[in-house]
């Protein structure tokens, strides 16, 4: 089976930064939709960014919107989520996610679809993310 490859991570103090990376399989094309979900413990995964592998406009939650920026390369097969002025709120584990399908909507809606018929059917494992106050 694809699997995603995740890279970065690790602790840091509030205020500060990280950049996580992803390398996806060679099967997800440009039309891909790409994205980044976290979940904390006790809570939902949640969607974080999406954009296609091609590159356009990506789409952020709220809670991250001006301080995360999501940026793929489609020479590489690569999604990299750089992270500024961290929270203790963004401590979660991240998970990259890409498509199985090519062509379909990467907008606001997939960050609320994380499975299901309209979710992402290839997962990385996942890398901690923890903020100190």
């Amino acid at each position: 089976q694809e699997k995603l490859v995740e890279s970065g991570g690790g602790s840091v103090a509030a205020g500060g930064s990280l950049r996580l990376s992803c390398t996806a399989p060679g099967s997800i094309y440009d039309k891909n939709c790409l994205g980044w979900f976290r979940q904390a413990p006790g809570k939902d995964r949640e969607g974080v960014a999406v954009v296609l592998l091609g590159g356009g406009s990506p789409s952020y939650a709220d809670a991250v919107k001006g301080r995360f920026t999501i940026s793929p390369d489609n020479i590489q097969n690569t999604v990299d989520l750089q992270m500024n002025d961290l929270k203790p709120d963004d401590s979660a584990m991240y998970y990259c996610t890409a498509d199985t399908f090519s062509g379909r909507p990467c907008g606001l809606s997939r960050l609320s679809r994380p499975s299901g018929p309209e979710g992402f059917g290839y997962w990385g494992p996942g890398t901690q993310v923890t903020v100190f106050p």
